[in-house]
């Protein structure tokens, strides 16, 4: 029997329409389905946006709402509180039914739940679905019933669990409404930038939505993932899946990610594929922490951090987010953040690094920047790779774990390509000297066209200075250290 009452469908963080389990119980339910992405406040559910997020936000919407309209629907914006905003579409439509698929992020879980009991109280049908992770946070729990604080057993109880459910596909059509609710211009809602428009590079890499993730993931099984294991730490070479901010806003589920790595031919080597699998369970551990950890972004997870001496380096924090320390491979990676919105995954631990411990600055500081200007930004990997980095989180590297940015370039860009690339000015350089212009001769640095000063910056810390510095901090607040971890 076809139901006659519409369906909502509100889409959050999962703008695709194939493994959605939310949209596919919503079109088996029969009847018209209703979609709706609503532009929640900064402090709603889906949490502030940065900048270079909301560009892709923009253009996966204008993806999502032509597939939508391939299959005789369509997508419905609104903006505002969600309770108001689902309220009034209920109101327009009829509806009787609420599908959305499950969030993990602190302030969206505090508005689902009560929300959820609202429409139910109302009399409506509100179904919530899992997808957006591979596990749910509250079903993986260590033999003693409690939540994983360490990521390799978490690791090896994912895997144990076997394959994840395979994905399903997307509805070949979906009944429309007798007549469509009003929706707002996604122009007017100004997610793009104008004066200045800085995106050009951003265009010329990404191609956001559903058909542009999978084609990414197509890329790379095909032409990435074999030597992963090895090539993944080399920011020149392409062993990257450029996958995240796909991920980031849904537009691809980690189960399709998965399952995209079963019966792969024996080309491939097991190690290439697991260690690929492992950084999907990063992300899954990362959500893992932040449920059960929620003021993670904010809060030190290791207590005795909060005693930690950062400096007000407001300095050193501009030209660490201009590119300009005078440490190649450090700026490089902050140019190519700038300038694509993305970092390769290497750069991230050494930038964070730099600023941490021979800077001294907050690692809240650089998650933040890192918030606004990456278009992966994800506020539980965000932060669980920050704190890592830091030292401060859930089984992360020690403190003293300090990344020489001289020895890291010359280790992972052995000839200098990255470095050539982001940093022009440089270019010039032999390879001696591309990861440490300042040790160069002056005959070198002429010959080269660098001036040191003016058309590259002088270091603007000593490393081993830096590093000598750190290691007392954290000696300091080792030896009169606040005990355990926050629960």
């Amino acid at each position: 029997m076809q139901r006659s009452s519409p369906t909502i469908l509100w889409f959050r963080k999962d703008l695709r329409l194939s493994d959605n389990h939310a949209l596919s119980a919503a079109v088996a339910r029969g009847g018209p389905v209703i979609q709706v992405f609503i532009l929640e406040p900064e402090d709603g559910g889906t949490g502030p946006m940065g900048s270079a997020q909301r560009w892709w936000l923009h253009h996966s919407l204008s993806a999502l709402s032509k597939d939508l309209e391939t299959r005789g629907s369509r997508l419905i914006l609104r903006r505002g509180d969600a309770q108001k905003v689902l309220e009034a579409l209920v109101k327009e439509t009829g509806a009787e039914a609420l599908h959305w698929n499950r969030r993990y992020e602190p302030v969206g879980m505090d508005i689902d739940g009560p929300l959820k009991q609202h429409f139910r109280d109302a009399g409506l049908t509100v179904e919530s679905f899992g997808g957006q992770l591979l596990h749910e946070p509250t079903r993986l729990k260590t033999t003693g019933g409690t939540p994983f604080r360490v990521y390799t057993p978490f690791w090896k109880a994912v895997d144990a669990g076997g394959d994840p459910t395979a994905p399903i596909d997307a509805p070949k059509a979906i009944a429309a409404p007798d007549r469509w609710p009003d929706s707002e211009a996604l122009d007017d809602w100004a997610l793009l930038p104008t004066k200045p428009d800085w995106a050009g590079g951003f265009r010329e890499m990404w191609t956001p939505g559903e058909a542009g993730a999978h084609q990414r993931l197509k890329h790379f099984i095909s032409k990435g993932l074999r030597g992963y294991r090895r090539g993944r730490d080399f920011p020149a070479e392409p062993h990257v899946s450029m996958l995240s901010p796909h991920i980031a806003l849904g537009e691809i589920s980690p189960a399709q990610i998965w399952h995209a790595t079963i019966g792969l031919p024996a080309s491939v080597a097991a190690e290439d594929y697991v260690h690929f699998r492992k950084e999907l369970v990063w992300r899954d551990f990362s959500y893992h922490l932040l449920f059960h950890f929620p003021e993670l972004p904010r809060r030190n997870w290791n207590a005795r951090f909060d005693d930690f001496p950062w400096r007000d380096n407001k300095t050193g924090l501009r030209a660490w987010q201009k590119g300009r320390t005078g440490y190649p491979i450090v700026d490089a990676a902050m140019r190519q953040l700038w300038q694509h919105g993305y970092m390769h995954n290497r750069l991230r631990m050494i930038t964070a690094s730099f600023l941490i411990k021979d800077l001294m600055v907050d690692w809240r500081d650089g998650e933040a920047w890192f918030a606004d200007t990456l278009v992966d930004a994800d506020p539980a990997s965000n932060a669980a790779s920050w704190q890592w980095v830091a030292g401060s989180g859930a089984d992360a590297a020690p403190f003293f774990r300090i990344f020489n940015p001289i020895t890291q370039g010359e280790k992972f860009d052995p000839e200098g390509t990255f470095v050539r690339r982001y940093l022009p000015e440089l270019a010039k350089l032999p390879n001696e000297f591309i990861h440490k212009p300042f040790e160069a001769p002056e005959q070198v640095l002429r010959k080269a066209g660098v001036v040191l000063g003016e058309t590259y910056p002088q270091p603007i810390v000593d490393h081993r200075k830096a590093r000598e510095t750190a290691l007392s901090a954290y000696q300091e607040i080792s030896a009169g250290a606040k005990s355990g971890v926050r629960e």
